[in-house]
């Protein structure tokens, strides 16, 4: 059964533009016109992924994200016509997994929802990565230090993912834009650091002596001091 998106836009043309896309490509989909309550639809709908607007009535796409992150790890496309790179790192901040801006094109769209698809449902039921005492649980999306715990976003679980699978090797910028946005995003380097900065401030919360340390212009990897 293919996915089931549900698309959070207030302009009635474009919603509909967007349900005929998906459901020509065969994924089912969904929308409300309930704005005052989107979050709490949102999180009882079913859906696999949503795809958010940022300028609603009642409250902003951010404020909607940020309700739906704090109670779920579902898949966040924002799909905005504003496009200034702060819009863009706020959407990230709240929690989205990609940012798109409109005027969009259907097939990068489409593609983008694919990919982020597959790689949120791609992560088995009992995967859990520890590494000198950090755990990484892909189930809960949340990592543990000590007994102290702390949730992730898909992107910085990903990120975090293959860092410690490659634990003794350095992964490049261009690796992890590949695995976590696709070869065919638009992320550059500042996407890597804004979450790469999300991370090293929740081991930090965790108290964890587990660091994330930067080779300057080629990447990142997982450094325990003493070693």
């Amino acid at each position: 059964m293919k996915a089931r998106i549900l698309v959070i836009e207030d302009e009635p043309a474009i919603r509909e533009e967007l349900t005929q896309l998906f459901e020509k490509y065969g994924y089912q989909c969904a929308s409300s016109s309930d704005f005052q309550h989107i979050a709490e639809t949102a999180l009882s709908s079913g859906a696999d992924l949503i795809l958010l607007d940022i300028n609603l009535p009642y409250q902003d796409g951010f404020q909607v994200c940020r309700e739906i992150r704090q109670k779920s790890n579902l898949p966040i496309i924002v799909l905005t016509s504003r496009n200034s790179d702060f819009d863009e790192l706020m959407s990230l901040n709240f929690g989205a997994d990609d940012y798109i801006s409109k005027p969009y094109n259907a097939q990068v769209l489409l593609a983008r929802i694919q990919k982020l698809l597959a790689r949120t449902y791609e992560i088995q039921d009992n995967v859990v990565l520890t590494h000198k005492g950090l755990t990484l649980n892909l189930l809960k999306a949340e990592i543990s230090y000590q007994g102290q715990r702390k949730s992730l976003t898909k992107n910085e679980m990903g990120i975090l993912r293959l860092l410690m699978v490659n634990s003794r090797a350095v992964v490049s910028k261009e690796t992890l834009i590949a695995k976590i946005w696709g070869l065919d995003s638009e992320a550059e380097d500042n996407n890597v650091e804004v979450y790469i900065s999300f991370l090293r401030k929740k081991l930090a919360y965790l108290g964890s002596r587990i660091a994330i340390s930067t080779v300057r212009k080629v990447g990142y990897y997982l450094e325990h001091p003493g070693e």
